[in-house]
């Protein structure tokens, strides 16, 4: 069995290489001229240089292929040209679902997260049914991804056998250029982060989000998505637990939404003179007013999916972190 994963130089990426490798896939990735390859070392993979605006080139990447992984994606917060973000998430989507076409191969699963599903009012987890619409979506990254699973369905209803994944907040070890969820493990465990507002997280382990993308290509249905979830958790609850690993003392201190919006907008204002990404954005604070928190029944229903205890995820992000020398100093899990 012979795939194609792109993003594979990313966090969830690799974690997909590492995954298909263990069942025996034969792997070929996508990278560019400048892509990290950190992530994949050691691997007996195939790689191919392509860029992925280029559908021909895609599509012959994809020759030979049962399964293309479609775990690439612009997942910034904040972009200073929000443009980049409909053309790497929307467009990028249609021109794999157009190659794979052409290449005919046999499905694609499309790599998608629980920012394009519906929260409920009443606070209960939301699923893959909960009623949303693109109005409900905050902020460029969000719309981009709904939009780009409208790209995935369209192209299910013309034929292409196309599953889509959800994935959570995934956290674990490998994470070279830590993801904003990543980015507030590390700063929590480096005694960094004093204070927190009110919010929660589905946190799952990465190597159970490589595993469910598997399991949606071997059980899924064409056309269905499916969460890739684990645990619930207040990010109290998250900052609590990294500071017991740690053993530092858990944060007090809980900010207002209101308090931290402005400093938001300042930050934004001067990531835009510096061109550097400002450390808090105004959309991830608006996100931060609601808690995202979701089922993966259907996914262990229909799949056989299963995720290990949140506090694994966090013990080996936090481990990874200390022997790759992201944290210099303290307790070591």
């Amino acid at each position: 069995m012979q795939c194609l994963i792109t993003g594979a130089t990313g966090f969830v990426g690799s974690a997909v290489v590492r995954a298909a490798l263990r069942e025996g896939w034969q792997v070929r990735v996508t990278r560019r001229d400048a892509s990290d390859m950190r992530a994949l070392d050691g691997l007996e993979i195939e790689t191919v240089t392509v860029d992925l605006s280029n559908t021909a080139a895609l599509a012959q990447a994809m020759a030979d292929c049962d399964a293309v992984f479609h775990v690439a994606a612009d997942y910034r917060l904040w972009a200073a040209d929000p443009n980049e973000l409909y053309e790497n998430n929307v467009e990028g989507t249609r021109r794999i679902c157009e190659a794979a076409l052409a290449a005919g191969v046999t499905r694609v699963v499309y790599t998608s997260s629980v920012a394009t599903l519906g929260i409920p009012k009443d606070g209960s987890p939301g699923d893959e049914t909960t009623p949303v619409g693109l109005a409900d979506m905050i902020g460029h990254y969000k719309r981009s991804k709904y939009l780009a699973e409208e790209v995935a369905r369209e192209y299910a209803d013309a034929g292409l056998d196309i599953v889509i994944v959800n994935p959570s907040a995934p956290i674990g070890p490998r994470d070279h250029k830590p993801t904003p969820t990543g980015q507030m493990v590390l700063e929590a465990a480096a005694g960094r982060m004093p204070a927190f507002v009110d919010t929660g997280l589905n946190v799952v382990h990465v190597d159970d989000v490589a595993r469910g993308h598997l399991l949606a290509y071997a059980r899924g249905q064409a056309g269905r998505r499916y969460v890739l979830g684990g645990a619930d958790m207040t990010l109290a609850q998250i900052l609590g637990m990294v500071a017991e690993i740690v053993e530092r003392p858990a944060p007090k201190i809980r900010l207002p939404h209101n308090l931290v919006l402005p400093i938001a907008h300042v930050a934004e204002r001067v990531a835009r003179v510096t061109g550097k990404p400002p450390r808090v954005t105004v959309d991830g604070v608006k996100l931060a007013k609601k808690h995202m928190f979701f089922s993966h029944d259907r996914a262990a229903q229909e799949l056989g999916y299963r995720a290990r205890p949140a506090r694994d995820a966090l013990a080996d992000a936090v481990a990874w972190y200390y022997a790759h020398r992201y944290l210099p100093g303290g307790k070591r899990p």
